[in-house]
């Protein structure tokens, strides 16, 4: 039937027309009968219904989009994120307008402003800074956001976040257990959630093992890039002070770190350790295979979306969900070198 109403479809399927438009909306199907909402859907599709979108969100006052605003989508670390994002959003009927922000607060507050001009019914930000004043202000306007992998310090916004402390523990609980003492970070940048976050861990790891503290020791990245990692590194050299082992705040830096290690002829881990966080998807393919914090990305995409369509729909209240992470152990770790055969004549 060319051209088929709503009421046509409740007419064929013996029911409400309310009951009609929740059985074909997927953010509201839950409240039908499955077996009715089933046979709604094939009656609609049979009579070439066309759900009115338009329409929708004039009644509802609500788009049926939400903005998305990733730091930097040449990141390996979030296609995936953005991949449980758009699946979770999609079974509610709703779509994401995707936008990186090149870590750039101005840009950032560009987009945001861009995306509200769309009237999105709320965002997912993965760019989140601790002082992030954009994200402090739409959240001020009641504007329903989820911020994914990072959190910021006074911005009332849900966050699903992974265990970052956890697993800088079971990072330094594994390089203990091999032997290291003097072991140096690479700390992501300071204006964010993770580089505090995994730096912290890192510190009370030194603690709880009797370690020196060696300020020496910490070098601390301008940005979660192979480049950062490198310069960190050779930074690491130039000071001259041993280490044996290398805990970078994220697989970019420790991509980076292993470039310096082999532009000195360094090899890993024969005479130095190291361990990234995030677990992209070649790190196991690496030479030598990248010991890593496995990061559950999917789920943090797809539960931050979960979580924002409640927030939209019931207006649930401000939460915060911490994923677990899980260690993987591969080449790029094993015992420090005997003494006098290290990195120093350590």
């Amino acid at each position: 039937m060319a051209g088929a109403k709503l009421a046509d479809v409740a007419l064929e399927a013996g029911v409400h027309v309310g009951t009609v438009s929740r059985a074909l909306n997927p953010a509201t199907r839950s409240r039908v009968n499955a077996e009715t909402a089933a046979r709604i859907i094939e009656v609609a599709q049979r009579l070439g219904y066309e759900v009115n979108i338009t329409g929708r969100a004039l009644r509802t006052q609500r788009t049926q989009t939400v903005g998305a605003l990733i730091p930097d989508l040449t990141n390996p670390l979030f296609p995936r994120i953005v991949r449980g994002v758009e699946d979770s959003l999609e079974k509610a009927g709703y779509t994401a307008l995707i936008t990186n922000t090149d870590n750039d607060a101005q840009r950032e507050r560009r987009m945001i402003a861009a995306l509200t001009s769309r009237q999105v019914d709320g965002f997912l930000i993965a760019s989140a800074r601790l002082d992030d004043q954009a994200l402090k202000e739409i959240t001020e306007e009641g504007v329903p956001v989820v911020v994914i992998n990072r959190t910021s310090a006074d911005a009332r916004a849900s966050a699903v976040i992974a265990d970052d402390s956890q697993g800088i523990a079971d990072v330094m609980a594994h390089l203990v257990a091999l032997g290291h003492e003097r072991i140096a970070h690479l700390a992501g940048p300071g204006d964010t959630s993770t580089g505090q976050a995994r730096l912290k861990a890192f510190e009370a790891a030194l603690d709880r093992y009797g370690l020196q503290h060696r300020s020496e020791l910490v070098v601390r990245a301008e940005a979660y890039t192979i480049a950062a990692g490198t310069r960190c590194l050779r930074e690491l050299l130039k000071r001259g002070n041993p280490f044996t082992a290398v805990v970078a705040g994220n697989d970019l830096l420790a991509l980076g770190a292993l470039d310096a290690l082999k532009e000195n002829r360094i090899p890993c881990p024969e005479r130095v350790s190291v361990v990234g966080f995030n677990d992209i998807d070649f790190a196991e393919r690496l030479s030598p295979a990248l010991t890593t914090v496995r990061v559950p990305k999917y789920e943090l995409g797809a539960r931050g979306a979960e979580l924002l369509l409640d927030m939209i729909y019931s207006g649930r209240e401000i939460s915060t969900v911490t994923l677990p992470v899980t260690l993987m152990i591969r080449d790029s770790t094993a015992p420090p070198p005997l003494p006098g055969t290290g990195l120093f004549g350590l």
